[in-house]
Protein backbone atom coordinates (compact mmCIF):
# COMPACT_ATOMS: atom_id res chain seq x y z
CA UNK A 1 0.00 0.00 0.00
CA UNK A 2 1.65 3.19 -1.21
CA UNK A 3 1.42 6.03 1.32
CA UNK A 4 2.54 9.60 0.70
CA UNK A 5 2.58 11.02 4.24
CA UNK A 6 2.56 8.21 6.81
CA UNK A 7 5.60 6.03 7.46
CA UNK A 8 6.15 3.25 9.99
CA UNK A 9 5.46 5.64 12.88
CA UNK A 10 3.16 8.41 11.75
CA UNK A 11 4.20 11.37 9.61
CA UNK A 12 7.75 12.55 10.10
CA UNK A 13 10.24 14.94 8.49
CA UNK A 14 12.31 18.08 8.90
CA UNK A 15 10.38 20.87 10.57
CA UNK A 16 9.02 23.60 8.31
CA UNK A 17 9.70 21.43 5.26
CA UNK A 18 6.98 19.29 3.71
CA UNK A 19 5.36 17.28 5.12
CA UNK A 20 6.22 18.84 8.50
CA UNK A 21 4.74 22.26 7.83
CA UNK A 22 1.91 24.13 9.51
CA UNK A 23 -0.11 23.82 6.29
CA UNK A 24 0.12 20.03 6.27
CA UNK A 25 -0.58 19.84 10.02
CA UNK A 26 -3.73 21.89 9.40
CA UNK A 27 -4.86 19.37 6.76
CA UNK A 28 -4.04 16.45 9.04
CA UNK A 29 -6.27 17.99 11.69
CA UNK A 30 -9.12 18.52 9.26
CA UNK A 31 -8.84 15.07 7.67
CA UNK A 32 -8.31 13.10 10.89
CA UNK A 33 -11.06 15.13 12.56
CA UNK A 34 -13.50 14.27 9.80
CA UNK A 35 -12.47 10.60 9.87
CA UNK A 36 -13.11 10.32 13.61
CA UNK A 37 -16.35 12.32 13.66
CA UNK A 38 -18.82 9.49 14.11
CA UNK A 39 -22.11 9.76 15.94
CA UNK A 40 -23.99 12.72 17.39
CA UNK A 41 -21.89 13.33 20.53
CA UNK A 42 -19.49 16.25 20.98
CA UNK A 43 -16.17 15.00 19.57
CA UNK A 44 -12.83 15.50 21.30
CA UNK A 45 -9.17 15.10 20.40
CA UNK A 46 -6.27 15.10 22.87
CA UNK A 47 -2.95 16.58 21.72
CA UNK A 48 0.43 16.11 23.40
CA UNK A 49 3.94 16.96 22.27
CA UNK A 50 7.60 16.62 23.14
CA UNK A 51 9.99 19.52 23.73
CA UNK A 52 11.06 20.44 20.19
CA UNK A 53 10.94 24.09 19.16
CA UNK A 54 8.77 23.21 16.15
CA UNK A 55 6.04 21.90 18.43
CA UNK A 56 5.02 25.52 18.96
CA UNK A 57 4.31 25.74 15.22
CA UNK A 58 2.61 22.40 14.68
CA UNK A 59 0.39 22.37 17.76
CA UNK A 60 -1.70 25.48 16.89
CA UNK A 61 -1.95 24.33 13.27
CA UNK A 62 -3.45 21.03 14.39
CA UNK A 63 -5.78 22.86 16.78
CA UNK A 64 -6.99 25.04 13.90
CA UNK A 65 -7.63 21.99 11.74
CA UNK A 66 -9.56 20.06 14.36
CA UNK A 67 -11.66 22.99 15.54
CA UNK A 68 -12.43 23.92 11.93
CA UNK A 69 -14.20 20.57 11.45
CA UNK A 70 -16.02 20.80 14.78
CA UNK A 71 -13.76 18.89 17.17
CA UNK A 72 -13.00 20.11 20.68
CA UNK A 73 -9.29 19.97 21.58
CA UNK A 74 -7.65 19.05 24.89
CA UNK A 75 -4.02 20.23 25.11
CA UNK A 76 -1.68 18.50 27.56
CA UNK A 77 1.70 19.98 26.54
CA UNK A 78 4.93 17.97 26.85
CA UNK A 79 3.97 14.40 27.77
CA UNK A 80 5.29 10.95 26.81
CA UNK A 81 3.71 9.30 23.79
CA UNK A 82 2.36 6.41 25.91
CA UNK A 83 0.77 8.95 28.26
CA UNK A 84 -1.10 10.44 25.31
CA UNK A 85 -2.34 6.96 24.37
CA UNK A 86 -3.41 6.27 27.97
CA UNK A 87 -5.12 9.65 28.40
CA UNK A 88 -6.96 9.29 25.09
CA UNK A 89 -8.67 6.20 26.50
CA UNK A 90 -9.06 7.58 30.01
CA UNK A 91 -10.73 10.79 28.84
CA UNK A 92 -12.82 8.92 26.27
CA UNK A 93 -11.52 11.10 23.48
CA UNK A 94 -12.23 10.17 19.88
CA UNK A 95 -8.62 10.62 18.84
CA UNK A 96 -5.17 11.19 20.32
CA UNK A 97 -2.28 13.05 18.68
CA UNK A 98 1.39 13.13 19.66
CA UNK A 99 3.66 15.74 18.08
CA UNK A 100 7.09 14.14 18.17
CA UNK A 101 9.88 12.71 16.06
CA UNK A 102 10.78 10.30 18.86
CA UNK A 103 14.55 9.63 18.84
CA UNK A 104 15.34 11.95 15.89
CA UNK A 105 17.28 15.22 16.38
CA UNK A 106 15.47 18.45 17.23
CA UNK A 107 15.24 19.66 13.60
CA UNK A 108 12.78 16.86 12.80
CA UNK A 109 9.25 16.48 14.04
CA UNK A 110 6.31 14.17 13.50
CA UNK A 111 2.63 13.52 14.04
CA UNK A 112 1.42 10.23 15.53
CA UNK A 113 -2.28 9.39 15.71
CA UNK A 114 -4.08 7.12 18.19
CA UNK A 115 -7.61 5.84 17.96
CA UNK A 116 -10.10 6.05 20.85
CA UNK A 117 -8.84 2.67 22.09
CA UNK A 118 -5.32 4.10 22.56
CA UNK A 119 -3.80 2.06 19.73
CA UNK A 120 -1.93 3.48 16.76
CA UNK A 121 -3.95 3.55 13.57
CA UNK A 122 -3.93 0.75 11.04
CA UNK A 123 -2.44 1.17 7.58
CA UNK A 124 -5.97 1.28 6.18
CA UNK A 125 -7.05 4.10 8.50
CA UNK A 126 -3.95 6.12 7.67
CA UNK A 127 -4.55 5.59 3.95
CA UNK A 128 -8.11 6.88 4.30
CA UNK A 129 -6.89 9.97 6.16
CA UNK A 130 -4.35 10.58 3.39
CA UNK A 131 -7.14 10.42 0.82
CA UNK A 132 -9.12 12.98 2.79
CA UNK A 133 -6.06 15.22 3.08
CA UNK A 134 -5.57 15.27 -0.69
CA UNK A 135 -9.24 15.54 -1.67
CA UNK A 136 -11.82 18.23 -1.48
CA UNK A 137 -13.87 16.16 0.97
CA UNK A 138 -11.15 16.29 3.58
CA UNK A 139 -11.25 20.07 3.80
CA UNK A 140 -14.97 20.61 4.43
CA UNK A 141 -15.54 23.15 7.20
CA UNK A 142 -18.38 23.33 9.71
CA UNK A 143 -20.55 26.37 10.23
CA UNK A 144 -19.55 28.98 12.82
CA UNK A 145 -22.00 27.63 15.40
CA UNK A 146 -20.33 24.17 15.27
CA UNK A 147 -16.68 25.22 15.63
CA UNK A 148 -14.65 23.32 18.21
CA UNK A 149 -13.11 24.75 21.37
CA UNK A 150 -9.63 24.24 22.83
CA UNK A 151 -8.59 24.01 26.47
CA UNK A 152 -5.53 22.94 28.46
CA UNK A 153 -5.73 20.13 31.01
CA UNK A 154 -3.65 20.97 34.06
CA UNK A 155 -3.52 17.73 36.07
CA UNK A 156 -2.25 15.35 33.38
CA UNK A 157 1.18 14.86 34.94
CA UNK A 158 -0.30 13.59 38.17
CA UNK A 159 -2.63 11.24 36.29
CA UNK A 160 0.24 9.60 34.42
CA UNK A 161 2.48 9.43 37.51
CA UNK A 162 -0.22 7.55 39.41
CA UNK A 163 -0.87 5.26 36.46
CA UNK A 164 2.84 4.40 36.09
CA UNK A 165 3.22 3.69 39.81
CA UNK A 166 0.20 1.40 39.73
CA UNK A 167 1.95 -0.99 37.33
CA UNK A 168 4.40 -2.13 40.03
CA UNK A 169 3.33 -5.12 42.16
CA UNK A 170 1.34 -3.97 45.17
CA UNK A 171 3.55 -3.04 48.12
CA UNK A 172 6.79 -3.01 46.13
CA UNK A 173 8.93 0.11 46.58
CA UNK A 174 12.33 1.25 45.36
CA UNK A 175 13.72 2.43 48.70
CA UNK A 176 17.50 2.17 48.99
CA UNK A 177 18.09 2.08 45.24
CA UNK A 178 19.98 4.85 43.51
CA UNK A 179 18.76 5.24 39.93
CA UNK A 180 20.04 7.46 37.13
CA UNK A 181 17.21 8.57 34.84
CA UNK A 182 18.10 10.18 31.49
CA UNK A 183 15.03 11.82 29.99
CA UNK A 184 16.75 12.90 26.73
CA UNK A 185 15.64 16.50 27.37
CA UNK A 186 12.34 15.24 26.05
CA UNK A 187 8.72 14.64 26.89
CA UNK A 188 9.27 12.71 30.14
CA UNK A 189 11.58 15.26 31.77
CA UNK A 190 9.03 15.99 34.53
CA UNK A 191 7.06 12.79 35.00
CA UNK A 192 9.78 10.11 34.91
CA UNK A 193 11.90 11.43 37.82
CA UNK A 194 8.68 12.06 39.77
CA UNK A 195 7.54 8.44 39.41
CA UNK A 196 10.86 7.05 40.64
CA UNK A 197 11.06 9.51 43.54
CA UNK A 198 7.52 8.78 44.69
CA UNK A 199 8.37 5.07 44.69
CA UNK A 200 11.21 5.76 47.11
CA UNK A 201 14.27 5.75 44.86
CA UNK A 202 17.28 8.04 45.24
CA UNK A 203 16.98 9.70 41.83
CA UNK A 204 19.84 11.15 39.77
CA UNK A 205 18.11 12.98 36.89
CA UNK A 206 19.96 13.97 33.72
CA UNK A 207 18.61 15.21 30.38
CA UNK A 208 15.89 17.17 32.19
CA UNK A 209 16.60 20.70 30.97
CA UNK A 210 14.97 20.97 27.54
CA UNK A 211 15.52 24.18 25.58
CA UNK A 212 13.79 23.30 22.33
CA UNK A 213 17.06 22.31 20.64
CA UNK A 214 18.74 19.70 22.88
CA UNK A 215 16.25 16.83 22.70
CA UNK A 216 18.18 13.55 22.11
CA UNK A 217 21.44 15.50 21.79
CA UNK A 218 24.21 13.36 23.38
CA UNK A 219 21.65 11.88 25.75
CA UNK A 220 18.77 9.45 25.92
CA UNK A 221 18.34 5.92 24.61
CA UNK A 222 20.20 6.58 21.34
CA UNK A 223 23.25 8.11 23.09
CA UNK A 224 23.63 6.09 26.27
CA UNK A 225 27.19 7.16 27.17
CA UNK A 226 25.90 9.98 29.40
CA UNK A 227 23.70 7.59 31.37
CA UNK A 228 26.46 4.99 31.69
CA UNK A 229 28.95 7.59 32.95
CA UNK A 230 26.47 8.92 35.48
CA UNK A 231 25.79 5.41 36.83
CA UNK A 232 29.48 4.87 37.51
CA UNK A 233 30.15 8.40 38.81
CA UNK A 234 27.24 8.31 41.27
CA UNK A 235 27.64 4.67 42.27
CA UNK A 236 24.10 4.00 41.14
CA UNK A 237 22.39 0.63 41.08
CA UNK A 238 21.26 1.12 37.50
CA UNK A 239 20.47 3.65 34.82
CA UNK A 240 17.41 4.29 32.69
CA UNK A 241 17.61 6.14 29.36
CA UNK A 242 14.43 7.17 27.57
CA UNK A 243 14.14 8.67 24.10
CA UNK A 244 12.59 12.00 23.19
CA UNK A 245 8.99 10.88 23.51
CA UNK A 246 9.68 8.18 26.14
CA UNK A 247 8.21 5.24 24.24
CA UNK A 248 11.52 3.37 24.28
CA UNK A 249 14.11 2.60 26.95
CA UNK A 250 17.65 1.32 27.29
CA UNK A 251 19.04 0.38 30.72
CA UNK A 252 22.51 0.17 32.21
CA UNK A 253 23.63 -2.11 35.05
CA UNK A 254 25.66 -1.01 38.08
CA UNK A 255 28.90 -1.17 36.09
CA UNK A 256 27.55 1.06 33.30
CA UNK A 257 27.08 -1.83 30.89
CA UNK A 258 24.18 -1.32 28.47
CA UNK A 259 21.13 -3.59 28.59
CA UNK A 260 19.24 -3.33 25.28
CA UNK A 261 15.66 -4.09 24.34
CA UNK A 262 16.33 -7.73 23.47
CA UNK A 263 17.70 -8.42 26.95
CA UNK A 264 14.71 -6.63 28.50
CA UNK A 265 12.32 -8.79 26.47
CA UNK A 266 14.18 -11.86 27.73
CA UNK A 267 13.94 -10.70 31.35
CA UNK A 268 10.24 -9.90 31.38
CA UNK A 269 9.20 -12.87 29.21
CA UNK A 270 11.12 -15.33 31.36
CA UNK A 271 9.79 -13.92 34.64
CA UNK A 272 6.20 -13.75 33.45
CA UNK A 273 6.44 -17.33 32.17
CA UNK A 274 7.61 -18.48 35.61
CA UNK A 275 4.85 -16.50 37.29
CA UNK A 276 2.21 -17.97 35.00
CA UNK A 277 1.14 -14.58 33.63
CA UNK A 278 2.67 -14.91 30.15
CA UNK A 279 0.19 -15.21 27.29
CA UNK A 280 0.85 -16.56 23.82
CA UNK A 281 3.67 -18.91 24.78
CA UNK A 282 6.43 -16.42 24.09
CA UNK A 283 7.06 -12.91 22.82
CA UNK A 284 6.71 -10.90 19.63
CA UNK A 285 9.70 -9.00 18.21
CA UNK A 286 10.85 -7.70 14.85
CA UNK A 287 13.28 -9.03 12.29
CA UNK A 288 15.95 -6.82 13.90
CA UNK A 289 16.00 -8.69 17.23
CA UNK A 290 19.13 -10.72 17.89
CA UNK A 291 19.11 -14.45 17.15
CA UNK A 292 20.53 -14.93 20.63
CA UNK A 293 17.15 -13.88 22.05
CA UNK A 294 15.41 -16.47 19.92
CA UNK A 295 17.81 -19.19 21.11
CA UNK A 296 17.36 -18.12 24.74
CA UNK A 297 13.58 -18.25 24.64
CA UNK A 298 13.63 -21.57 22.80
CA UNK A 299 15.75 -22.95 25.66
CA UNK A 300 12.91 -21.98 28.00
CA UNK A 301 10.34 -23.66 25.78
CA UNK A 302 9.08 -20.30 24.54
CA UNK A 303 8.66 -18.85 21.05
CA UNK A 304 9.92 -15.64 19.48
CA UNK A 305 7.60 -14.53 16.69
CA UNK A 306 8.99 -11.89 14.33
CA UNK A 307 7.25 -9.07 12.45
CA UNK A 308 8.42 -6.32 10.13
CA UNK A 309 10.12 -3.36 11.80
CA UNK A 310 7.84 -0.95 13.65
CA UNK A 311 6.26 -1.27 17.06
CA UNK A 312 2.79 -0.87 15.53
CA UNK A 313 3.28 -4.15 13.65
CA UNK A 314 4.43 -5.84 16.84
CA UNK A 315 1.29 -4.58 18.59
CA UNK A 316 -0.96 -5.72 15.74
CA UNK A 317 0.43 -9.27 15.93
CA UNK A 318 0.16 -9.29 19.72
CA UNK A 319 -3.51 -8.34 19.52
CA UNK A 320 -4.30 -10.83 16.77
CA UNK A 321 -2.53 -13.79 18.40
CA UNK A 322 -3.03 -13.07 22.11
CA UNK A 323 0.51 -12.22 23.24
CA UNK A 324 1.09 -9.82 26.14
CA UNK A 325 4.81 -9.11 25.61
CA UNK A 326 6.42 -7.68 22.49
CA UNK A 327 9.13 -5.24 21.57
CA UNK A 328 12.11 -4.14 19.58
CA UNK A 329 15.84 -4.32 20.12
CA UNK A 330 15.89 -0.50 20.12
CA UNK A 331 13.99 -0.46 23.40
CA UNK A 332 10.31 -0.38 22.51
CA UNK A 333 8.61 -2.77 24.92
CA UNK A 334 4.88 -3.28 24.65
CA UNK A 335 3.41 -4.86 27.76
CA UNK A 336 -0.26 -5.12 26.91
CA UNK A 337 -1.30 -5.91 30.48
CA UNK A 338 -0.60 -2.21 31.10
CA UNK A 339 -0.28 -0.26 27.85
CA UNK A 340 -1.38 -0.07 24.23
CA UNK A 341 1.96 1.14 22.90
CA UNK A 342 5.62 1.20 23.88
CA UNK A 343 6.21 2.85 27.26
CA UNK A 344 9.85 3.19 28.26
CA UNK A 345 9.20 4.10 31.88
CA UNK A 346 6.69 1.32 32.54
CA UNK A 347 8.99 -1.21 30.85
CA UNK A 348 11.81 -0.05 33.13
CA UNK A 349 9.55 -0.40 36.17
CA UNK A 350 8.73 -4.01 35.27
CA UNK A 351 12.44 -4.80 35.04
CA UNK A 352 13.03 -2.99 38.33
CA UNK A 353 10.35 -5.19 39.89
CA UNK A 354 12.26 -8.29 38.77
CA UNK A 355 15.54 -6.90 40.17
CA UNK A 356 13.86 -6.06 43.49
CA UNK A 357 12.15 -9.43 43.77
CA UNK A 358 15.41 -11.31 43.12
CA UNK A 359 17.32 -8.92 45.40
CA UNK A 360 20.39 -9.28 43.20
CA UNK A 361 22.44 -6.76 41.23
CA UNK A 362 21.16 -5.59 37.87
CA UNK A 363 24.10 -7.25 36.11
CA UNK A 364 23.07 -10.68 37.39
CA UNK A 365 19.39 -10.31 36.64
CA UNK A 366 19.35 -8.61 33.26
CA UNK A 367 22.02 -10.26 31.11
CA UNK A 368 20.09 -13.36 30.08
CA UNK A 369 21.94 -14.41 26.92
CA UNK A 370 25.03 -13.71 24.85
CA UNK A 371 23.95 -11.91 21.70
CA UNK A 372 25.17 -13.08 18.33
CA UNK A 373 27.52 -10.49 16.80
CA UNK A 374 25.45 -8.04 14.77
CA UNK A 375 26.57 -5.18 12.53
CA UNK A 376 24.22 -2.37 11.54
CA UNK A 377 25.15 0.23 8.93
CA UNK A 378 22.82 3.13 8.08
CA UNK A 379 23.37 4.18 4.47
CA UNK A 380 22.12 7.69 3.52
CA UNK A 381 20.19 7.55 0.28
CA UNK A 382 18.64 10.09 -2.04
CA UNK A 383 15.58 7.92 -2.43
CA UNK A 384 16.52 6.43 -5.79
CA UNK A 385 17.46 3.13 -4.22
CA UNK A 386 15.64 1.07 -1.63
CA UNK A 387 18.19 -1.70 -1.62
CA UNK A 388 16.69 -3.74 -4.47
CA UNK A 389 18.95 -2.97 -7.46
CA UNK A 390 20.71 -5.90 -9.21
CA UNK A 391 24.02 -4.87 -7.62
CA UNK A 392 22.53 -4.82 -4.15
CA UNK A 393 20.66 -8.09 -4.70
CA UNK A 394 23.91 -9.74 -5.81
CA UNK A 395 25.78 -8.49 -2.71
CA UNK A 396 23.01 -9.76 -0.43
CA UNK A 397 22.90 -13.17 -2.13
CA UNK A 398 26.66 -13.58 -1.82
CA UNK A 399 26.57 -12.57 1.85
CA UNK A 400 23.78 -15.04 2.62
CA UNK A 401 25.69 -17.81 0.88
CA UNK A 402 28.81 -16.99 2.92
CA UNK A 403 26.89 -17.06 6.21
CA UNK A 404 24.77 -20.15 5.51
CA UNK A 405 22.63 -21.22 8.46
CA UNK A 406 24.90 -19.44 10.96
CA UNK A 407 23.73 -15.92 10.19
CA UNK A 408 21.31 -13.69 8.39
CA UNK A 409 21.12 -10.50 6.32
CA UNK A 410 18.45 -7.82 6.51
CA UNK A 411 18.32 -4.77 4.23
CA UNK A 412 15.42 -2.37 4.60
CA UNK A 413 14.50 1.24 4.00
CA UNK A 414 13.94 3.28 7.14
CA UNK A 415 10.36 4.39 7.62
CA UNK A 416 11.40 7.52 9.53
CA UNK A 417 14.64 8.76 7.93
CA UNK A 418 16.20 8.87 4.40
CA UNK A 419 18.32 5.80 5.09
CA UNK A 420 18.70 2.21 4.01
CA UNK A 421 19.58 0.05 7.01
CA UNK A 422 21.91 -2.90 6.51
CA UNK A 423 22.04 -5.53 9.26
CA UNK A 424 24.26 -8.60 9.13
CA UNK A 425 24.36 -11.15 11.93
CA UNK A 426 26.67 -14.12 12.38
CA UNK A 427 29.20 -15.93 14.53
CA UNK A 428 32.33 -14.15 13.20
CA UNK A 429 32.35 -10.38 13.79
CA UNK A 430 35.08 -9.67 11.24
CA UNK A 431 33.20 -11.56 8.54
CA UNK A 432 29.86 -9.87 9.16
CA UNK A 433 31.51 -6.43 9.28
CA UNK A 434 33.08 -7.07 5.88
CA UNK A 435 29.82 -8.36 4.39
CA UNK A 436 27.81 -5.42 5.75
CA UNK A 437 30.30 -2.96 4.28
CA UNK A 438 30.12 -4.67 0.87
CA UNK A 439 26.33 -4.39 0.82
CA UNK A 440 26.49 -0.76 1.96
CA UNK A 441 28.91 0.05 -0.87
CA UNK A 442 26.54 -1.59 -3.35
CA UNK A 443 23.65 0.55 -2.07
CA UNK A 444 25.74 3.72 -2.26
CA UNK A 445 26.76 2.87 -5.81
CA UNK A 446 23.23 2.14 -6.97
CA UNK A 447 21.82 5.34 -5.47
CA UNK A 448 24.63 7.57 -6.61
CA UNK A 449 25.19 8.80 -3.04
Amino acid sequence: MKRHYFGTDGIRGEANTEPMTAATALRVGMAAGRYFTRGAHRHRVLIGKDTRLSGYMLEPALVAGFTAVGMDVILVGPMPTPAVAMLTRSLRADLGVMISASHNPFADNGIKLFGPDGYKLSDEAEATIETLMDGEGGLQLVGPERLGRAQRLDDVHGRYVEFAKSTLPKGLRLDGRKIVIDCANGAAYRVAPAVLWELGADVVPIGVKPDGFNINRDCGSTATAAMCRAVVEHGADLGIALDGDADRVILADESGRVVDGDQLIAVVTGEWARAGTLRGGGAVATVMSNFGLERHLAGLGLMLVRTQVGDRYVVEHMREQGYNIGGEQSGHLILSDFTTTGDGLIAALQVLAVVAQHDRPMSEVCHRFEPLPQVLINVPTSGRSSGDSPEVTKAITEAEARLGKDGRVLVRRSGTQPLVRVMVEGEDEAVIQSLAEEIARAIQGSSGS
